[in-house]
């Protein structure tokens, strides 16, 4: 993995260094863009991961990336410590990916941009109830390019499971069955139940050795 990061950090160094000619007319066509949601409570997590190239183009597009053809590139940041520092970056993640419950928008936090190739940008967004059912917008490169997608998949359980997002799909319900909380739950409520048949059997186990002992003791005694 710290191989795969350093390679991914060098080519988008490159990209930035060079002006990467027309970034984003090339990857929209290729495999979507990844994300992961989860809830827990009021709580709603999204992971957004799109491929280096696109990064590229997001980060020209902001601004994030001087321009080489002015000479003045500077090169003690690497293009991806660049995009983690632009603050037009983090404004235009803030805009694009939400999420709102029952039409009311829920408050979002960027997380510190770090190792953003390998982990992509991470958004909490905090609902006033507890997560059933939301709203979710995922509108990132799609005004780069109409042809970029996002696949969203949920890591706890939804209703669907899987939401491909497009330039005219951007936002999209999705419905919680269960939440991390209750998850945690019914994990917990697992590991007693197991404990109390662990003891069970435990139980059964002694009364069926005293059981034996008392019926070869018994068997001794009547010998002669």
């Amino acid at each position: 993995m710290k191989i795969h990061a350093r390679t991914l950090a060098g080519a988008l160094l490159v990209g930035a260094l060079v002006g990467w000619a027309a970034p984003a007319s090339a990857h929209p066509f290729g495999p979507p863009s990844t994300a992961r949601i989860g809830a827990d409570g009021s709580q709603v997590t999204i992971s957004w991961l799109p491929a280096e190239d696109d990064w590229v183009a997001l980060g020209q597009s902001l601004g994030a990336f001087e321009d080489p053809s002015t000479g003045t590139v500077s090169t003690e940041l690497t293009g991806e410590q660049k995009l983690e520092r632009s603050t037009a970056l983090r404004d235009y993640l803030l805009e694009k990916i939400t999420v709102a419950q029952a039409g009311r928008p829920c408050q979002s936090r960027l997380e510190e941009l770090r190792a953003l190739l390998v982990d992509g940008a991470r958004f909490v967004f905090d609902c006033r109830s507890p997560v059933t059912e939301v709203e979710v917008t995922v509108a990132a490169l799609t005004d780069l390019n109409t042809a970029y997608r996002t696949v969203l998949i949920a890591d706890t359980p939804a209703t669907p499971e899987r939401i491909l997002f497009t330039e005219a799909a951007g936002t999209q319900r999705l419905s919680f069955s269960g939440t991390a909380a209750a998850g945690t739950s019914w994990q917990t409520t697992g590991v007693a139940v197991g404990a109390a048949v662990l003891l069970a059997g435990s139980g059964a186990f002694t009364m069926l050795r005293t059981r034996r002992r008392t019926g070869t003791t018994s068997t001794t005694g009547r010998r002669p």
